[in-house]
């Protein structure tokens, strides 16, 4: 699971990098493009939460204080949120075999980068278990 998760990024982007050039990521649709405002609006909103120096793509957490502020108050994983919700907006907006197909596979690797991420996050910081118990992974009050 660990070789998985070290590939969610690169994947991500390769997906959404296709998906771009190939004319399925944007969308003339105002509800399409309202959820990939808001996915880049998170995506920044959970970025500016970090502190200088503590922001990492790495599975294993930088030093520092755990997050719990901003986005983070509400989800656990809110630019893995925002990317999803950029991805299947895109998806939606261009709904055929090759997207939905884009959107399974990194949905699974960004679920297995999530899972072994958090393992990490448990055995760094030791409040972790209390606060994943409180918050939801990628939707507020949902899931």
């Amino acid at each position: 699971m660990k070789q998985i998760a070290r590939f969610a990024l690169p994947i991500l982007i390769v997906a959404l990098l296709y998906l771009l050039l190939s004319g399925h990521l944007l969308s003339t649709s105002p509800f399409i493009i309202t959820a990939q405002v808001a996915a880049i609006a998170l995506s920044a909103w959970a970025r500016r939460s970090f502190q200088r120096g503590q922001f990492s793509i790495h599975l294993e957490p930088k030093e520092g204080p755990r997050l719990s502020t901003g986005p983070y108050q509400y989800i656990r994983h809110p630019m893995y949120a925002a990317a999803l919700l950029l991805l299947w907006s895109s998806v939606l907006g261009h709904w055929s075999l090759i997207p939905v197909t884009i959107g399974l596979i990194v949905t699974s690797v960004v679920t297995v980068r999530i899972v072994t991420e958090e393992q990490f996050l448990r055995d760094h910081f030791p409040d972790y278990s209390e606060y994943a118990h409180k918050t939801k992974r990628l939707i507020p009050f949902l899931i």
